[in-house]
């Protein structure tokens, strides 16, 4: 049997972790995108492309420790007409910005950057390991789009629409054991966020595995009679500016939550694009400006403020704020 016939029963399954979920979906895509590559340095096993290196080792690319050479040589294959996937830790991802400005984003190469282990989600590899800043880095290169799907299902799918989109892109998978989040029915596509529950008082966007913590957390407000909508913002570049906007105006206040430093990633996109058509109060639910440590992730979650509870108390803070100052 085909990758691509074994997929229905491969990609997003309960439990897989994102990192899980995007390398099956790349292995089963493979034949409906033959230009396609996928360039690794040395971390298969952690990435999820294991699983395409498994099924198409003529079309998977060692560079060994070597990000950098990676990532200039994906703007090589990419401007003679193949389609080439990068894949690292999102740590190792930094290194190479450089290259991913000028290799890809600057002669707009149509080649695509995949990072796995983001945020605190890595868990007892420790802060020297946890990409906190990885989205401001790569929101803030001209042309580059930046995914951060929610689940195994969302994964697979963003993982089809970046393959078919035309320029730079930078997707964020996981580490951890991901909560399906979505039915079969759910449809991402690339620019647009997505109501994943309805509510009036506030509204919780998030992105990544806090889209999970806040609809626990949205589950914890309704025991106190607060109706928190919940936002899926899983295209962080270009942020959905319109569904932002009515967001604002129905709900009248709004909280971030990101697996990220506070500074440049979910909270600093949907900030500038309230400022320029609705402001309202936001209360920003992050890691506040420092490095990690090593633990379990829900422990660091905990920890440094970013799960439910924290998501939750950050909502009562922004409703409380509503009608100040006018």
């Amino acid at each position: 049997m085909t990758a691509t016939a074994e997929a229905p029963a491969l990609i997003g399954s309960s439990g897989d972790s994102l990192r899980e979920a995007f390398g099956k979906a790349l292995a089963a895509l493979a034949g409906e995108f033959p230009k396609l590559v996928v360039l690794d340095a040395d971390i298969a096993g952690g990435t999820g492309v294991h699983h395409f290196r498994a099924a198409h080792p003529d079309r998977f690319l060692q560079f060994g420790i070597a990000e950098q050479n990676m990532m200039a040589a994906a703007g090589g294959l990419a401007a003679v007409g193949l389609l080439p996937v990068v894949t690292t830790f999102a740590v190792f991802c930094l290194r190479a910005v450089e290259q991913a400005r000028l290799s890809l984003a600057y002669t707009r190469r149509n080649a695509k950057i995949v990072a796995s282990h983001p945020g605190l989600d890595v868990g007892p590899d420790g802060g020297s390991a946890q990409a906190l800043e990885d989205i401001a880095a790569f929101r803030a290169i001209p042309g580059m789009t930046v995914l951060s799907p929610a689940d195994p299902l969302e994964m697979a799918q963003a993982t089809r629409a970046m393959l078919e989109f035309d320029g730079p892109v930078y997707m964020r998978t996981g580490r951890s054991p991901a909560k399906r989040l979505f039915d079969e029915d759910h449809k991402f596509e690339i620019g647009k966020g997505q109501i994943v529950r309805k509510g009036k008082d506030v509204t919780l966007v998030a992105c990544g595995v806090e889209v999970a913590r806040a609809l626990e957390a949205a589950e914890h407000l309704a025991e106190e009679k607060i109706d928190a909508r919940v936002v899926n913002m899983a295209t962080i570049k270009p942020i959905d500016a319109g569904l932002l906007a009515r967001c604002a105006r129905e709900t009248g206040a709004i909280v971030t939550a990101e697996d990220h430093n506070i500074f440049g990633g979910l909270g600093g996109a949907v900030a500038e694009a309230l400022a320029a058509s609705n402001p309202v109060p936001i209360e920003f639910v992050g890691v506040k400006d420092t490095f990690g440590a090593s633990g379990e992730p829900e422990e660091l979650a905990e920890h440094f403020g970013i799960s439910a509870p924290f998501i939750a108390e950050a909502a009562r803070r922004a409703i409380a704020r509503k009608g100040k100052g006018k």
